[in-house]
């Protein structure tokens, strides 16, 4: 059967670079930050000039901008934050994500035609406290990743109508609640609550015993180590018909500081996923396929079942990254794909080709040239343009990818 009303699809923009591929690849909308106030400084993130050339680039092909304001702000930052939100408001985003109190009365006061989003650094896990945000001026609250789906289906039947409810779908998982974390701070003197986690909980840990200072006792799962706080990221592409259900009105890809591969990707296979729910279609079995050729940690369903029983691993706080982006399509042109390199392939390889908003397919390396039209003999170099013979066109932007393990 199919689903009249599906999420809205809100994808990661790190960058200007990003935004366009979360665009291009499917999303309804994008979150991103400035140069402060965002919960990701490891992303290159929004000057001025890039604030407004992304949110033209969106709204022009109807896509949504969401920017995030949601670190806890000290004293010297506060008298920044007005000019910040009035150049939010001026340059047209649609929503401002919050989390501190005082940031959320700035928002009101210097933002007024933003909505206001309540982020997961909230903690929101009740109707009680939705109602309260939902009184305080907000448009959407951002779940608490501890949630399940039916804690959720009931602040949806306890909270009015028009607040909008928002949960992870996919991405990394925080070891602490609602990623509201102290040990980066702690350790190395960088605060995860404005945005500059060391993700200590993806480190290897040995045990000291409180008598025997300097004696290390293994842990040890293997031999590399025990990694005891490490999360395994969240995957839930194949029951966002559950998600939908329990009346969340958009699903969110975590990943600001991922790259542009990573991006293009997600938002791909999600929006494979979301027009396969709409129409009343099983998940198209590329779209799992898909979620595993980008750099992951095994995959979890989070809380959104209960306490999660796979939610952890212990052997390495390390990746899966099997596949890596070849080449980057700039056009068609006479039976030939003509692309820019990223990583080094030749004759004889095939690859695996990913355009906006459709199935991934096969392009295998039976030729190639130099842009001029001279054969390629060897390896080409990493930026060299090149020519791959092809049987049909493919839409500049597609992604050429090959496989790395």
């Amino acid at each position: 059967m199919a689903t009249d009303k599906i999420p809205e699809l809100l994808c990661p923009a790190g960058d200007l670079t990003r935004l366009k591929a979360a665009v291009d690849f499917g999303a309804d909308a994008v979150y991103l930050a400035g140069e402060e106030f965002g919960m990701r400084t490891a992303a290159d993130n929004f000057g001025e000039e890039d604030l407004r050339e992304g949110i033209a680039y969106a709204h022009a092909r109807g896509v949504k901008v969401h920017v995030a304001c949601n670190t806890i702000p000290h004293n010297e930052e506060i008298p920044r934050l007005p000019a910040f939100l009035r150049l939010v408001d001026q340059v047209g985003a649609d929503a401002v994500i919050a989390a501190d109190l005082g940031t959320i009365g700035l928002v009101k006061r210097y933002a007024p035609h933003c909505d206001l989003h309540i982020s997961v650094q909230s903690g929101i896990c009740n109707y009680e406290t939705a109602r309260a945000f939902y009184d305080l001026g907000a448009k959407r609250i951002v779940a608490a990743r501890e949630l399940s789906l039916r804690e959720i289906a009931e602040i949806r039947e306890k909270t009015p109508a028009d607040l909008e409810i928002e949960a992870f779908a996919h991405g990394a998982m925080c070891v602490s609640f609602s990623a509201r974390c102290l040990l980066s701070s702690y350790m190395t003197g960088r605060d995860s609550n404005r945005g500059d986690c060391a993700q200590p909980c993806r480190w290897s840990y040995t045990l000291m015993e409180e008598k025997r200072p300097g004696q290390y006792f293994d842990m040890t799962e293997t031999e590399k180590g025990t990694y005891i706080l490490n999360a395994n990221d969240l995957c839930m592409a194949p029951y966002l018909d559950q998600m939908a259900a329990c009346g969340i009105d958009s699903i969110k890809i975590e990943g600001r500081a991922k790259s542009h591969y990573y991006t293009a990707v997600t938002a791909n296979a999600y929006r494979g996923a979301l027009d396969s729910l709409q129409r009343g279609e099983p998940m198209p079995e590329w779209v799992a396929e898909e979620l595993n050729k980008i750099s992951h940690r095994p995959y979890s369903t989070g809380f959104y079942f209960g306490r999660p029983e796979n939610a952890q691993t212990y052997q390495n706080g390390g990746y899966v990254r099997d596949y890596a982006v070849a080449a980057v399509v700039t056009g068609y042109e006479n039976g030939c794909i003509t692309a820019t390199l990223k990583n080094k392939f030749g004759v004889g390889q095939e690859l695996d080709c990913l355009e906006p908003k459709k199935p991934p397919f096969a392009v295998p390396v039976t030729q190639l040239f130099e842009e001029g039209g001279k054969p390629i003999k060897d390896a080409p170099r990493p930026m060299m343009t090149v020519r791959i013979p092809f049987e049909r066109p493919v839409t500049p932007g597609a992604l050429l990818r090959m496989r790395t393990a």
